[in-house]
């Protein structure tokens, strides 16, 4: 019996949040289905054995599928074609057109349904095609949050008997604190002593990048804070209004961009935030707010999409379109001691819900289930 997954998302130089959720399912997986015979499936394009940092299981194999184009809907349908398995695992979202019976896919958001502007016309409608097609073919459906199950039930109309919600995972913070690497972090980025909120993510009309630019110059203008703004990540889409904004401001000294940062800083950079800001318009499920209450940073975000359900009333909790509401709540944080450290807290014991481990866990149960069935 083999289990196969589809392992091109997981082992890219540069990961974001779907990347991390593919590398850190697989990575501790290990431990569940070590005694299992898995093929990993890896795009040469994009992957690299160097980007496979841990040991894999002896009966485990690593396969490059060769593709110019269409890896998944050609190469690996091919694959299974040819040399079918018995159960495939897709952790991003895209079944391909021929496999197995036995396929579970996780998706993780329908993003392009409630932020249709920050997506090409062709962008959506593959996006829309892609998951639908997923969702029709799949045996099993793992969601990342109750939210993106409701989304699938009432826009796709999917049975709520395919799908399984399985939370992410928080938890390997904790060995950066100890990285040699961190000793030269504060040197580099040049930021200590120097109080300031946080953004980590794409920056994108969708993680509203606007709003958050917008929430900084009313607290720079009605409270004359001296904390700078840190926006970390690559540019997305309306990456050049993004870039406008910031150009125009009369707050731009004040705005630092980062681009993308590596797991040290980017430890450092939480670890030291005054406040997180993650006023998204819409999240799977906000991974960076577990990430910054892991380390015992407080965290403003959206009331949206399945932020409360993730933070519950360990979060400051406002409406992504309204700048004043952000201001006013990162203004409380750095203003009122008290009321920060009861954040924190609830903050910490938060995470404690999450685990990559019992993630990994609940995928395995799934993925059993189904080669003994």
């Amino acid at each position: 019996m083999t289990i196969g997954i589809d392992a091109s998302r997981a082992f890219v130089k540069t990961k974001t949040g779907i990347e991390e959720y593919a590398y850190r399912v697989i990575k501790h997986l290990r431990d569940c289905l070590g005694d299992r015979s898995v093929v990993l499936y890896l795009d040469p394009r994009v992957n690299e054995k160097k980007y496979i940092d841990f040991k894999l299981p002896e009966n485990w194999e690593v396969k490059f599928l060769r593709a110019p184009i269409f890896w998944t809907q050609a190469r690996l349908s091919l694959e299974m074609l040819f040399r079918p398995v018995d159960v495939l695992f897709i952790p991003a979202h895209t079944v391909p057109l021929i496999h197995p019976k036995n396929t579970i896919v996780t998706i993780h958001g329908l993003e392009y349904e409630f932020c249709p502007k920050a997506y090409s016309l062709f962008e959506r409608l593959y996006m829309r095609w892609s998951i639908r097609n997923s969702c029709r073919s799949a045996r099993r459906i793992i969601t990342v949050s109750k939210n993106t199950k409701n989304d699938l039930v009432r826009l796709y109309k999917v049975p709520e008997r395919k799908i399984e919600v399985i939370y992410e995972g928080i938890g390997d913070f904790e060995d950066k604190a100890q990285s040699e690497k961190i000793k030269n972090t504060t040197q580099k980025l040049q930021l200590l002593g120097c109080g300031y909120f946080l953004f980590i993510g794409r920056l994108e009309d969708r993680k509203n990048i606007l709003g958050i630019i917008e929430a900084f110059e009313i607290l720079k203008k009605k409270y004359k804070i001296s904390q700078k703004l840190i926006l970390v990540g690559k540019f997305g889409f309306g990456g050049e209004k993004i870039k406008g904004k910031i150009d125009s401001s009369a707050c731009k000294s004040d705005m630092i961009l980062t681009g993308y940062v590596s797991d040290e800083d980017k430890f450092y950079l939480l670890s030291n935030a005054d406040v997180f800001l993650f006023p998204t318009f819409y999240e799977g499920f906000g991974l960076p707010i577990l990430e910054a209450q892991s380390v015992g940073t407080p965290v403003i975000a959206s009331d949206t999409s399945s932020m409360p359900e993730v933070a519950n009333d360990s979060a400051v909790l406002v409406d992504p379109k309204d700048a004043n509401a952000i201001a006013e709540a990162a203004h409380k944080l750095i203003s009122d001691e008290s009321y920060k450290n009861d954040i924190i807290e609830k903050g910490l014991e938060n995470v404690k819900r999450f685990s990559w481990e019992k993630c990994a866990l609940e995928v395995s149960s799934l993925l059993r289930n189904k080669v003994s069935n």
